[in-house]
């Protein structure tokens, strides 16, 4: 099946640009790409704000304890630079 998308002149720069660049035709690359969007979106849970984020929650660790409790004392140490 063949579909026809029309996009500004700098996003078919920058297709041409990165095709280019990994050796494959415009049209290979924008099926990659429209594919991974697919399936991304494959789960209609998946379309709320939060499961968007998800996978970043919980990553970075601040190595303090009790920054839950202690929140604001820690944000004024940092503040006055007393780290």
């Amino acid at each position: 099946m063949q579909l026809t998308v029309r996009i500004p002149d700098d996003d078919m720069a920058e297709l041409t640009r990165i095709a280019g660049k990994l050796g494959l035709k415009r049209s290979e690359l924008t099926r990659l790409a429209l594919k991974k969007f697919l399936e991304q979106y494959e789960d209609d849970n998946d379309l709320r704000p939060f499961d968007k984020v998800k996978h970043l929650l919980g990553i970075v660790e601040s190595g303090k304890k009790d920054l839950g409790s202690a929140h604001r004392r820690h944000i004024v140490k940092k503040i006055r630079g007393d780290l």
